[in-house]
């Protein structure tokens, strides 16, 4: 008997057909590892679960972030290699203390180095309480020369008695000051759980919109 066709060596079109497919194949994973390290170390995004930070952004908005604001993060890490941290006022997407999984999106109100306490929902640092600027019903906080939208209408929300930031941590706070789970509660934040700086809403209410933050 003859044998069958099944043992014959495979053709050039097959190898090159083979080929074609495995240089696909890495092509598609190079292109996934490179989306992913993008994401962990350069630039993402951020949809807003809830109210917290309300007047500045609403729940449902789309949150470009900015990875690099604070220096270069090793991928997949904790670990900053350069760069310095945040400043006051600056909204950052972080890990929560409490879980070390859920991405909040605060505000930095203190400092390593400052003494803070929160009365009212107003800050106070280094003694200085933060100005409270009212125009048309609007309120916005203010202190050396930055300032931002500051929601009041579910009231301040819980004191915090004053306390000093060690090197290397940083209190965060909601803008909706009496609708906000934040470093009232959870405590101070190390920088290694800030994820980077929140640059702007691109997305909102189902429309593209760009607001600067």
């Amino acid at each position: 008997m003859s044998s069958t066709s099944s043992n014959k060596p495979p053709t050039v079109l097959g190898r090159l057909r083979t080929s074609r497919r495995v240089r696909d194949l890495l092509s598609t994973v190079a292109f996934v590892l490179a989306a992913l390290v993008a994401r962990s170390s350069l630039a993402d995004h951020y949809v807003v679960p809830s109210g917290s930070m309300l007047p500045t952004v609403q729940e449902g908005d789309h949150i470009a972030v900015d990875k690099l604001a604070f220096g270069l993060r090793v991928p997949f890490s904790h670990l900053y290699l350069s760069g310095t941290g945040p400043s006051r006022f600056d909204v950052v997407v972080l890990e929560s203390p409490e879980d070390g999984s859920t991405i909040l999106l605060k505000r930095v109100v203190a400092l390593p180095g400052d003494r803070v306490a929160v009365k009212g929902g107003r800050i106070v640092v280094q003694g200085v309480p933060a100005d409270l600027q009212v125009d048309a019903g609007a309120v916005r906080e203010a202190f050396e020369g930055r300032s931002h939208p500051l929601g009041l209408s579910y009231g301040g929300g819980p004191d915090l008695p004053e306390t000093t930031v060690p090197a290397g941590s940083y209190l965060v706070l909601g803008d909706n000051r009496g609708n906000s789970h934040d470093g009232r509660s959870f405590g101070l934040v190390p920088r290694a759980a800030i994820l980077g700086r929140a640059a702007g809403v691109f997305w909102r209410g189902g429309s593209p919109i760009w607001q600067g933050l």
